[in-house]
């Protein structure tokens, strides 16, 4: 059977502020710019996330839209949605919220949730520019 690939696209608003407490304030200003702002500054992201499954013979379905829509919804947008990524959202305290680290913490709230699909990749637009993937590979 072939593979498919499903993608559920999500959008939230949410701030955050990059800042290493092992630095200096002027080694963050240096290395994260504005982003380091005290207050963090915010973006509308884009997450899309990929679950691969072969197509069921009973259903029709690779992987349920309805299960993968509940799924993002209530372990991430619920809880990041018009937050303050530092301060709001348990899964990302002690980390600097690059989109980077995002992502992988996303990954890894999905994973350990979902057993029936295959998550294959996670895509975070931090902005309309930039955007970083992940596919859980460490």
């Amino acid at each position: 059977m072939a593979t498919m690939y499903l993608t559920r696209r999500e959008v939230f608003s949410a701030s955050h502020r990059l800042w290493n407490q092992e630095l200096s304030e002027s080694q963050n200003s240096e290395l994260y710019d504005k982003c380091a702002n005290p207050n963090g500054h915010g973006h509308n992201f884009i997450l899309e996330v990929t679950f691969a499954g072969t197509i069921q013979g009973e259903t029709g379905f690779a992987v349920d839209f309805k299960k993968i829509k509940s799924l993002v919804r209530t372990e991430i947008i619920e809880k990041v949605d018009h937050k303050h990524l530092n301060y709001d959202v348990d899964f990302l305290k002690g980390i600097i919220p690059t989109a980077e680290n995002i992502v992988r913490a996303f990954w890894h709230v999905l994973n350990s949730k979902q057993t029936a699909t295959k998550l294959y990749s996670i895509r975070l637009h931090e902005t309309e520019n930039n955007m970083v993937e992940y596919r859980g590979e460490e």
